[in-house]
């Protein structure tokens, strides 16, 4: 079964779920993925602080989803 985000996850939830997801959310810019303030921002939370948009996070999101639903085919 597949690892599924959604933008309300936790990043350090995410992460320990499928370390993969650190290379992922930091090739989007979102380098909390290694930051210990990745227990206390959700991924749209981090997304926004890094000045992302609601439209830039949902494809992020989308798009690791696929990603990581491809390990599993």
């Amino acid at each position: 079964m597949p690892v599924i985000i959604k933008k309300s996850d936790l990043i350090s939830d995410i992460t320990k779920k499928s370390p993969k997801t650190i290379e992922m959310l930091t090739e989007y810019g979102l380098h909390c993925a290694n930051c210990f303030l990745n227990t206390f921002d959700t991924v749209e939370a981090g997304a926004t602080l890094h000045g992302m948009t609601t439209e830039e996070i949902d494809r992020m999101v989308e798009e690791i989803n696929a990603e990581l639903a491809k390990d599993v085919e």
